[in-house]
């Protein structure tokens, strides 16, 4: 899953980040508004961070410039403002949820979940299988023929990216973008490393199995 964060106090920002990769999320962040509008728009998240008041564009007026053009990516406002009105207010511009500062980032973590697992934003559940090969996400756990194999974090998180898209030819470029953060400084070549580490360990120990990730020469990588 990929968060955008868009909050103009850099410390909280970056804290929210911090926590939010230790959850395994993939997450960008911008410093305004402008910067967030720009990436919200430009790529492709799962669920939006926006706080309210921001340099460039404020947060409300991001919300509706969004909405206005369609992108139904689920926003969670965060605001120091409590009253009613401020919260109608922010409701009524496209936010899907609002979190008051200051807040516990369990509290934050809780609302994210609340968000993802609504059936307008998707349906995928803890569990993905393909074939033999299951991913449970609540238990940060994979196996094979019940055979439990041991990923590293950012294994962990491009198995799952391909195995919600079974079946479909996957870019190098569509896997730097929703594997690694926007201003990670990555080769197309990290990815046919990651992608060896993964084949060494979800199909090279099961050789009398059907091998499921593949290399679509000129074009990229499937899992199926």
């Amino acid at each position: 899953m990929k968060i955008l964060i868009v909050e103009d106090e850099q410390k909280i920002a970056n804290s929210l980040k911090k926590g939010l990769q230790q959850e395994l999320f993939i997450v960008d962040v911008a410093y305004d508004g402008t910067t967030g509008f720009d990436l919200a728009t430009s790529e492709e998240y799962d669920l939006i961070i926006l706080d309210r008041l921001l340099p460039g564009i404020d947060g409300l007026e991001i919300c509706k410039k969004l909405r206005g053009e369609n992108i139904t990516t689920p926003i969670l406002l965060l605001t120091a403002k409590g009253q009613v009105s401020d919260r109608v207010e922010g409701l009524n511009a496209g936010a899907d949820d609002y979190l008051i500062k200051p807040f516990a980032f369990e509290e934050l973590l809780a609302r994210i979940r609340a968000l993802l697992r609504r059936p307008q934003n998707t349906t995928e559940s803890n569990v993905l299988k393909v074939g033999d090969l299951s991913l449970d996400s609540s238990r940060f756990e994979v196996t094979r023929d019940q055979v439990l194999i041991q990923l590293s974090q950012k294994e962990f998180i491009l198995l799952k990216y391909l195995m919600r898209h079974p079946n479909k030819i996957i870019t190098k470029d569509e896997i730097m973008s929703n594997v690694w953060d926007y201003d990670s400084n990555i080769l197309p070549n990290t990815v046919e490393v990651y992608i060896k580490h993964l084949r060494e360990k979800i199909d090279k120990p099961f050789k009398t199995k059907k091998s499921l990730l593949k290399t679509v020469r000129g074009f990229g990588y499937k899992i199926g």
